[in-house]
């Protein structure tokens, strides 16, 4: 009976060791015609650069929204509940709109460089962040040069 247990626990220890030893291959499914169609639509420079420029105006807006109820007001001491209120509003209005179109800016300059200097290029490396960075940063420095003036 001990011995018969024995090659049990000895066949059993082998099989499992080339169950370990086997990794289990998945096949390499192709992309389906809609998939192939949405990649095709998304590396397009426009509708990528259009889709950033609102996802930072979204989040502009959110961040404005949350800085603006920081803001507190000069004369508080001598404002009433609803004055306060009031001005809040205003100044959450005020910093919201202006961090949307700041952001919006942003994301859709720095966007479009990537991706036109990624098709020039013809390489997806971390030299063309590098690049659109530092020609969006041009961008809006030299906008707000032209306003200062």
């Amino acid at each position: 009976m001990s011995s018969n247990s024995a090659n049990e626990f000895t066949n059993d220890s082998s099989s499992s060791t080339e169950a370990a030893e086997k990794p289990q291959i998945e096949p390499i499914r192709m992309p389906s015609v809609e998939e192939i169609k949405g990649q095709d639509i998304w590396n397009n420079c426009a509708v990528r650069s259009v889709v950033s420029g609102v996802m930072g105006g979204g989040l502009g807006l959110a961040m404005g929204l949350f800085l603006g109820a920081l803001d507190n007001p000069i004369m508080q001491e001598e404002m009433t509940g609803r004055q306060q209120f009031i001005y809040t509003a205003k100044q959450m209005g005020r910093r919201s709109w202006s961090s949307a179109k700041t952001f919006a800016v942003m994301g859709f300059i720095f966007s479009a460089a990537e991706c036109v200097v990624e098709k020039a290029r013809a390489k997806h490396d971390t030299t063309n962040t590098v690049v659109a960075g530092c020609v969006t940063g041009g961008v809006i420095s030299a906008r707000g040069f032209e306003e200062e003036f």
